[in-house]
């Protein structure tokens, strides 16, 4: 039960450790799936950080005495869902790309918020130490944001996409 604002940063580190574990399985199928050798790096870099946030967290949760657990995030499910419908929905090639990269870069901001907001807390709660794991993750999940940005900058200016979008005459 939430009683406290303690116990809603418990709740909401729970239901980001569930995202992370959900990413650390779906991303090594978004490094498969991306034709761009610079996007699978990008995602396959991801998933290295991902697998050292789940460790922050963990080093969280016993920071505060709590046995590292998650609870279902049905955020993080409908977006992976959405993004594994990106992939299957298009052929591979640039627009297959960008469309992961759209999907990519919500699951980003999703997390941005939370660990935003938890890092918040963290910090008004006066748990220093906990706050600076959050704010090491959340820095993590911008530059990531910030490179699939960059990316998608490239991947739209390959010729393939750039001779489906120019008017014909």
């Amino acid at each position: 039960m939430t009683e406290t604002i303690r116990d809603l940063l418990i709740e909401e580190m729970q239901d980001l450790y569930d995202a992370e574990k959900q990413l650390v399985k779906a991303l090594p199928k978004m490094v498969k799936a991306a034709s761009s050798e610079e996007l699978s790096e990008a995602f396959a870099g991801h998933l290295e950080q991902t697998k050292g946030h789940v460790q922050r967290l963990e080093q969280a949760f016993q920071m505060l005495d709590q046995k590292p657990k998650g609870k279902v995030c049905a955020g993080m499910k409908g977006l992976i869902s959405e993004a594994q419908e990106r992939i299957q929905g298009n052929d591979d090639g640039a627009l297959a790309d960008s469309a992961m990269i759209c999907a990519a870069q919500k699951v980003e901001h999703y997390e941005i918020a939370g660990y935003g907001t938890l890092k918040a807390w963290a910090e008004e709660l006066g748990l220093s130490d906990i706050a600076a794991l959050l704010d090491e993750t959340l820095r993590e999940e911008k530059e990531a944001d910030e490179k699939l940005s960059t990316i998608a900058g490239r991947v739209m200016a390959s010729e393939e996409l750039l001779s489906e979008t120019r008017p014909r005459h």
